[in-house]
């Protein structure tokens, strides 16, 4: 089972959108997926409950993740996306501990910049892998990012952060399907949309894929060294 959590201390960068973006498309995608809301605000819960069916399983954090964690594995999910609130408060830090992945959105800009470091520290202090996601991006120009983009990536590469190749541009699709309690997936409308979340999505499972792989290998050491 793998776990993803979507964490950062700044707010208004998208957590909650892409939670429900990317848990949507890797539920159409044929696996077995779960949802956390861990965001009093409960913007992801509002989604949810807006959703014409009950296939995709929201639960709230108010009790706790473990547990939230250990009965989703036995219900046989394959996938569990977790919506966290922009703090560094307890659930959050325990989000990030039982992550497999912590994906961390961020706008371009340089008070998203200096926030993304704080997510960064818990994830490095819990040895969890991670990458940064730059969203509500301006759309590309002639297959060109803009300059605040770039400007991001460079500040990225000079911390030592991993950021996601692509990015996730500001649609208005990509708002509007969450209104009508859908996604880019499932709703007929920008194209674009629905590429740049595949993407992401793609690149999550390629990204887990490697974690678990090199988990096995670590794990597989140690049992010959025992």
């Amino acid at each position: 089972m793998n776990v993803i959590t979507f964490a950062s201390r700044k707010g208004g960068v998208g957590k909650s959108t892409l939670t429900a973006h990317i848990a949507a498309f890797a539920h159409l995608s044929g696996h077995r997926c779960s949802l956390i809301d861990a965001d009093p605000q409960g913007s992801l819960t509002l989604w949810h409950s807006m959703r014409a069916n009950a296939d995709l399983p929201l639960h709230s954090a108010a009790r706790g993740i473990d547990r939230l964690i250990a009965n989703a594995h036995v219900e046989g999910a394959q996938w569990i996306f977790i919506d966290t609130a922009p703090t560094t408060w307890v659930v959050v830090q325990e989000a990030i501990r039982v992550a497999t992945m912590v994906v961390i959105p961020v706008r371009p800009g340089f008070f998203d910049l200096a926030a993304v470091q704080d997510t960064v520290k818990i994830a490095r202090e819990r040895n969890k892998p991670y990458a940064v996601v730059i969203n509500a991006a301006p759309v590309k120009r002639e297959q060109k990012e803009a300059p605040a983009v770039a400007l991001s990536r460079a500040e990225f590469d000079r911390l030592s952060i991993p950021v996601w190749s692509g990015q996730i541009s500001q649609r208005t699709a990509l708002l509007g399907s969450l209104a009508a309690g859908a996604s880019a997936a499932e709703l007929q409308g920008d194209p674009a949309c629905r590429i740049e979340i595949a993407g992401l999505w793609s690149a999550i499972e390629r990204s887990v894929a490697a974690i678990n792989d090199a988990y096995a290998a670590s794990a597989g050491v140690r049992g010959k060294a025992a």
